[in-house]
């Protein structure tokens, strides 16, 4: 049960805060880069099937055994380098493929990817620490 609450936690922690970057900061700098490339709006399927799974590998990686060592900070640097490994996968393979592809997406979305995913990865510990299940 609790880590199918860790799962449920992290998500909306994760999802809840991407949503912002990428409406008020990613969607912009696509928008100025990538112009009429870019798929507006959104295909919501393929992209719920990344974060489902993207989070489920998380949670079963690091922030379960964060959670049962008691020790949330343990989930930080682990789930930083898991983000920046699947957001770089993204943005330097577009980089070496796609003409149009800049290096300040690239740099952006990297550190973001890694920024993201050790908070949420930390947060969903936390929060789920202090829940009484």
């Amino acid at each position: 049960m609790q880590i199918i609450v860790l799962y449920l936690v992290t998500a909306l922690v994760f999802l809840g805060i991407d949503a912002v970057m990428l409406n008020k900061v990613m969607k912009p700098l696509f928008e100025q880069h990538l112009g009429d490339w870019l798929q507006l709006p959104i295909r919501i399927a393929p992209a719920a099937v990344f974060y489902l799974f993207y989070v489920a590998g998380l949670v079963y990686l690091v922030s379960w055994p964060a959670l049962k060592n008691d020790a949330p900070g343990q989930a930080i640097l682990p789930a930083a380098i898991i983000g920046a490994m699947a957001y770089g996968t993204y943005e330097f393979t577009n980089y070496a493929t796609l003409k149009l592809w800049s290096p300040q997406m690239v740099a952006l979305d990297v550190t973001w990817g890694a920024v993201l995913t050790g908070f949420s990865a930390w947060l969903g510990v936390m929060i789920v620490r202090a829940l009484p299940i």
